[in-house]
């Protein structure tokens, strides 16, 4: 895409956004046109604010967005509504990217509670439920202080619906192109202080195929029939159960769990070392928690919250394979795998324990306390010395908000974490807002930092491939750490909101893969190994992101329209194994232009027929990578309708009917080589939900800074 092109079009939107809004201001009241600041939000600093107060910049994609939109995945919902991420789905998972900076610097959170996956930064965003989303706050920047590490890039914390009705029975289907299909139920329960509720989903696809040419290794030309797809086939399921019970009017207990399964379906082909798959990859998760939230007085609170995680990545073979055979995590021999198999690659299990309060002080003051306790263990047999690996961390960790004038809002926090292998590591930051009628601006300084994942730390695996190559972790390693600055400006002014924001990104002990000498490594391998080559992690590498984000919304009652921008630039120091010295390059995935624009309207035809359609595009400039060739720039555009029938007061039921990709455009490019998107092109789909529900919804002031406003 030319860069004119990408201008030219995203001053289109704006234009069509402002004349459209204006239009409407006309003939509405002021009051209707004030719906969009009045949210509720809690991730900048934990507790509760309303958008347009709090101290630290938050984007929110709310209930109304959401349900306009009719998304059918998580990813889905963050590429077409929000400007600054972007995603490389892959077999692995979903490869975010926030302001140049990928999934292993960025926390992802479900009702301010970490999301397990792989230690690698690869997150499944299919475990989450998209009929079960209420919002999405997302705070860029670092945010250790408050969250501790991976906490770099910033937060996305997917905040779920609220179910305390008397009883409610839901379903969701929704079919689509290429075999998509998706299904949520829901069943929910009250009586008297128990409360239950039970949520089942299912995401299936067949996948596609955009090309049949693929670059192979070894040959001088492309080949033009591979099997491989772009998207693979896959299947996922999971189910979820959370109790609550109320104990007086100011203790709540909580007890919830959840398994997920994903098996991913590889083709097999007739190409040596390209194509030919001999197994499926298949993910088990699971979770369960405890907790209790203990309100002190109207203001006050104290929570616990216990949890663990799992998971688990298996190979699911097809065919008979010899596989590598492990002892004590060191090569031993090799044996067969037969077909319907599983072969365990790693068991990542992980425990928490977080006991935080809050509290008012006088002379305007608010604090935010608490302990952290995390326990990290790694089972992979072929991966790590003696198969096994753990690692813990705690944490200490305080934030105060005070308003010295009533126009000067100043937070700040101050994190302390140990950690069996780096040990001692404090962790500031500070934000400052300064407040007249409607207008805001916002400064904040924060450090982030990551710790070494147990397979960077324990690493110990020999790749055989015409020779051994020994690959080696290291205790010694120090966390990668950050310093991030941004400075922004809010104006709202009759329904419209305005926002720009500035930001500058230094990481420092990048960790990555450097060649080391053979004479390095363990006795043990080079006794019973040739080696090749020694490759050990060590704190090598150093970057720097910055840019812009930019967005300006409008919202009433019926009509909204938004439209975002994002800037980025960057540099990197990556080790040069050949050279062994640092290069210059630009970080892979990086896009220095990205666009969203959205458009809807909402109206109500009669008592029993709402009908609403909205129009959405994305689009990006190419993304830049080291190897492979660049990913192409594009546009993609969306139409959704949403129908709402009935006027029962238990009944309701929804349909929603749309196209995906309304100009068909696909990218081609070879397989083997980096796309900008994945999309097959034009599709359609449509949804049916049907709902019952009994019973008013209660006054729970628990759990109230995770509630929403219910004028969304």
């Amino acid at each position: 895409m030319k860069y004119r092109h990408f201008i030219l079009t995203t001053g289109l939107c704006l234009f069509a956004v402002c004349a459209s809004a204006q239009s409407i201001i006309e003939n509405k009241s002021e009051q209707e046109l004030s719906l969009m600041l009045d949210e509720v939000v809690v991730t900048g600093t934990g507790t509760e604010h309303l958008l347009k107060d709090v101290p630290v910049q938050t984007e929110v994609i709310n209930h109304k967005m959401l349900e306009s939109y009719g998304g059918k995945s998580l990813q889905d919902m963050l590429l077409m509504l929000t400007s600054s991420l972007d995603f490389n789905q892959d077999d692995m998972g979903s490869q975010i990217q926030m302001n140049g900076l990928g999934n292993s610097y960025i926390l992802i959170l479900i009702n301010g509670k970490r999301i397990h996956g792989d230690v690698g930064g690869q997150n499944d965003l299919g475990l989450i439920d998209p009929n079960n989303i209420e919002k999405i706050e997302i705070v860029k920047g670092a945010s250790s202080a408050l969250y501790g590490s991976d906490a770099i890039a910033g937060v996305i914390n997917i905040i779920t619906k609220k179910h305390d009705e008397g009883i409610l029975l839901e379903n969701t289907t929704r079919v689509g192109s290429y075999g998509d299909v998706r299904q949520h139920n829901g069943i929910g329960f009250r009586i008297g202080r128990f409360q239950s509720y039970t949520n089942l989903q299912m995401q299936h696809t067949d996948g596609w195929q955009n090309t049949a040419t693929e670059y192979t290794t070894g040959k001088e030309k492309p080949v033009t029939d591979s099997r491989n797809k772009t998207v693979n086939r896959y299947t996922n399921a999971q189910v979820a159960q959370k109790f609550t019970y109320d104990i007086g009017d100011k203790l709540q207990l909580y007890a919830e769990g959840s398994a997920y399964w994903k098996h991913i379906y590889r083709p097999s082909g007739k190409y040596a070392h390209y194509d030919v798959k001999t197994y499926d990859l298949e993910y088990h998760n699971s979770s369960a928690a405890v907790g209790a939230q203990y309100q002190l007085n109207a203001t006050d609170q104290i929570t616990l919250d216990v949890d663990w995680n799992r998971h688990a990545y298996y190979y699911h073979f097809t065919d008979t394979t010899l596989v590598d055979g492990y002892l004590f995590g060191k090569f031993t021999h090799y044996y067969p795998k037969f077909p319907e198999e599983h072969d365990l690659q790693s068991d990542q299990q992980r425990t928490m324990v977080n006991l935080k309060g809050v509290f008012e002080l006088p002379y305007e003051n608010r604090l935010s306390a608490g302990l952290e306790w995390r326990y990290d263990w790694l089972n992979a047999p072929m991966r790590v010395v003696d198969g096994k690996a753990s690692d813990w961390t705690g944490a200490l960790y305080v934030q105060d908000e005070f308003n010295l004038l009533n126009w000067l809002n100043i937070t700040a926090g101050l994190r302390l974490n140990k950690n069996q292998n780096f040990g001692f590591k404090l962790t500031p930051k500070i934000s400052a807002m300064l407040s007249k009628g409607n207008f805001r601006l916002r400064a904040s300084w924060s450090e982030g930092f990551k710790s070494p994942t147990p397979k960077e730390l324990y690493y110990m695996y020999i790749r055989e491939m015409n020779g051994s190559y020994l690959y080696l972790g290291n205790t010694d390693l120090k966390p990668q750490t950050s310093d991030y600055f941004s400075l922004g400006t809010e104006y709202s002014w009759k329904g419209f909101n305005f926002n720009i924001t500035g930001y500058y990104n230094t990481l420092g002990n990048m960790i990555n893969l450097v060649t080391i000498p053979n004479y390095n490594a363990p006795a043990e391998y080079q006794v019973a190994y040739e080696l090749k080559k020694t490759r050990q992690y060590q704190n090598m590498e150093d970057a720097k992101t910055y840019g812009a984000d930019v967005t300006l919304r409008y919202a009433n009652k019926e009509w909204s329209a938004g439209i975002g921008y994002s800037y980025l630039d960057n540099e990197a120091h990556v080790y040069d194994t050949n050279k062994d010295m640092l290069r210059k390059v630009t970080i892979d995935g990086t896009a220095h232009h990205k666009a969203n624009a959205y458009l809807t309207w909402k109206h109500k035809f009669s008592d029993s027929y709402n009908f609403g359609v909205g129009v959405y595009g994305r689009m990006s400039t190419k993304r830049y990578y080291q190897m492979d060739g660049d990913g192409k720039g594009y546009q993609i555009w969306r139409l959704n309708t949403t129908h709402d029938f009935g006027k029962s007061k238990t009944m309701t039921y929804r349909l929603e009917a749309g196209v995906d990709n309304i100009f068909n455009y696909k990218d081609t490019t070879p397989h083997g080589r980096h796309l900008g998107t994945t999309t097959p092109g034009t599709t359609v789909y449509a949804s049916l939900t049907i709902k019952f529900s009994k019973g008013k919804k209660t006054n729970n002031k628990f759990n109230s800074n995770l509630s929403n406003n219910e004028e969304d």
